[in-house]
């Protein structure tokens, strides 16, 4: 009897919206999804900085330079069913959700027609993020329409965006942050355990009972108008012709809508938007807001009202692909809401002189505070140029050679650790050993490791603030008198000379070297020469030093902000205005000590000339 032979089942394609420009919008199961995916079909306005980090295959709408480029949404289509019945686990990806344009929907019909399963993830609105990061508090009901094309959310078909690490903006740019975007960095798209791989949440048809057949845009979309669930509805999507009329808009529907209106636009669109309601009888002086790059550092609002925002948003609006208008009397709550755009550093291009490890966390912070970060590594991290010596530093470790080991930085906990481990060894080698470190990020380091540090300065976070507390040697009570101190090549002698003082015999032992990185791109010096770049963070005197060397010394409008005393030292020593000091030497105190500078002299950075003749003299004995 011959054995009937059974297809295998197609794994759901999975409709997933992005969200708006800030990665950190995406939702988890987004992430999640994302994880799992064989190959992503992704809309050409998708934020790059997730589009960096998608796994698998990537292949960008309106991307020429590969292969088999995927021209427009009907190829993308194609492409998801010839992926799909090959057997691969898919994933298209849509700016905000794949239901609030058409093209979501036609997936969805193509793939039931060609009978592959699909799921929808919902993403969240555009049009709703940008309102609320506008500090525009819609209520209900609110009614959100588009005025774009049905080829992705953006309503044009934008440039694809270069790689993450491609500089995108030109000599005249105010901001020139790699990673301009607010929110967090996406460090991780989650664990595949739920990814395309699990139970089909959705069914062949539209109609189906898991998301396929309910995401959050269809649910819009089936409400009518001004509808009981406050919610408004999707007023459906098109263009205006060159009459201010829209192809397929009610717009008298529109413009008698109850609540707040939000429309997402091109960016030419905004007077005709404007004029198209007046002209349906909305009032002329109905409160209006412009909104621009939404969700990014970027960010910028203008308020107005709908017979005079064309000209006050013109200078804002600019080439910007897209807006979201928002429309109706909570537009006036927008001064005492707005929380986005009001942040201490929001719009201050900040440069961080660290390495790309290094300056995530940096940068991340100083993204929570409004501003764009500028990575540009002025070091860069190198192993000894001789192994040996520490080589013989671990063996002394592990066989109790040493009374104390002293950390100063957290890459000498990371080239410790690393030779510990390459001996298939833990933590457990510095049994007995008391273990010191300089700065809550170096004991950070060493508790991620396994050890809880014996001594932090309880003061300055310095060479000085740890022989403040570092004890005598007692050859009573102290079995041994020896201290292993791994670190840089380039370290001073302070630490050395002060154990010695205090009776210790010190091995130090280069556990890394600092070598100076390229100098920057020419735009990126200009900027920094020329007074764009806002402020300067400095986390050590190498940074100081290399920053200088490579680039030239910052304009001197700008504001520099450094971790400790030693690094300001180094800087004045260069002939650079110390403004800021953080009070501890961590990073979220630096951070913060130069958000503080920000609020507290707002006025006077706002005007021109010279920063140390604008800001007011500091009281003595007072630190800023």
């Amino acid at each position: 009897m011959a054995t009937r032979r059974t297809k295998k089942p197609l794994t759901p394609v999975a409709l997933v919206g992005a969200g708006p420009r800030d990665p950190g919008l995406l939702t988890v199961l987004a992430a999640e999804t994302l994880a799992g995916a064989d190959s992503i079909i992704v809309d050409p306005d998708v934020a790059p900085e997730i589009v960096a980090r998608l796994p698998g295959e990537v292949l960008r709408i309106g991307d020429t330079d590969v292969a088999k480029p995927i021209l427009d949404a009907t190829a993308a289509t194609t492409a998801v069913v010839a992926r799909a019945r090959a057997g691969e686990r898919v994933v298209r990806l849509y700016s905000s959700d794949p239901w609030l344009t058409g093209i979501g929907t036609a997936d969805a019909q193509a793939l039931a027609k060609a009978k592959i399963p699909f799921r929808v993830v919902p993403g969240i609105p555009t049009g709703a993020a940008v309102a609320t990061y506008s500090g525009i508090s819609t209520g209900l009901p609110v009614t959100f329409a588009s005025t774009q094309g049905v080829f992705s959310a953006s309503g044009m078909r934008p440039t694809v965006a270069p790689a993450a690490d491609t500089p995108t903006t030109g000599l005249g740019s105010p901001s020139f942050g790699a990673g301009r975007l607010g929110g967090r960095g996406l460090s991780s798209l989650g664990s595949s355990g739920s990814g395309l791989g699990g139970p089909g949440l959705g069914g062949p048809g539209l109609g189906g009972s898991g998301l396929g057949g309910s995401g959050l845009g269809a649910g819009l979309a089936a409400s009518p108008l001004g509808s009981s669930l406050g919610l408004g509805g999707l007023a459906g999507s098109g263009s205006l012709d060159a009459a201010g009329s829209g192809s397929d808009l009610d717009w008298a529907a529109l413009a008698q809508a109850p609540g707040t209106l939000v429309v997402t636009a091109v960016s030419n669109e905004v007077g005709k938007v404007a004029a198209a309601l007046v002209e349906h009888g909305r009032a002329g002086d109905t409160p209006v807001s412009v909104t621009v790059d939404g969700t990014t550092t970027d960010q910028r609002t203008v308020a107005s009202t709908l017979d005079r925002i064309e000209a006050d948003a013109a200078p804002v609006v600019g080439n910007a692909p897209s807006v979201v208008i928002s429309i109706g009397a909570a537009v006036t709550g927008r001064n005492k809401l707005s929380w986005w755009e009001s942040r201490a550093l929001f719009g201050w291009t900040v440069l961080v002189p660290r390495t790309k490890e290094q300056a995530a966390i940096l940068s991340d912070l100083l993204r929570s505070h409004g501003a764009s970060p500028l990575e540009v590594p002025t070091i860069a991290v190198e192993p000894p140029r001789t192994a040996a010596p520490m080589e013989r530093a671990i063996t002394g470790l592990v066989s109790g050679r040493y009374q104390w080991v002293a950390f100063t930085s957290v890459n000498a906990v990371r080239a410790v650790q690393e030779k510990v481990e390459e001996r298939s060894l833990d933590a457990r080698a510095f049994a007995g050993v008391k273990v010191a470190a300089i700065g809550e990020a170096t004991a950070d380091a060493l508790r991620a490791f396994g050890i809880r540090p014996d001594l932090v300065p309880s003061g300055q976070q310095s060479s000085e603030g740890l022989l403040a507390d570092w004890p005598d040697y007692d050859d009573v009570f102290d079995p041994l008198d020896r201290v292993l101190l791994p670190r840089a090549d380039i370290a001073t002698e302070t630490l050395v000379a002060g154990l010695k003082d205090r009776g210790w015999n010190v091995d130090d032992v280069t556990a890394y070297r600092t070598v100076r990185a390229a100098p920057p791109p020419a735009p990126i010096r200009e900027a920094l020469k020329g007074g764009r770049v806002d402020a300067v963070v400095f986390t050590s005197s190498s940074t100081v030093r290399n920053l200088v060397g490579i680039a030239g010394k910052p304009h001197e409008t700008t504001v520099i902000a450094v971790i400790g005393p030693q690094t300001a030292a180094t800087a004045a020593e260069l002939g650079l205005r110390v403004d800021v000091q953080a009070t501890e030497a961590s990073i979220p105190s630096l951070v913060q000590a130069l958000a503080d500078f920000a609020a507290e002299h707002r006025e006077e950075l706002g005007k021109v000339g010279p920063l140390a003749a604008r800001l007011p003299k500091p009281r003595r004995g007072s630190r800023r």
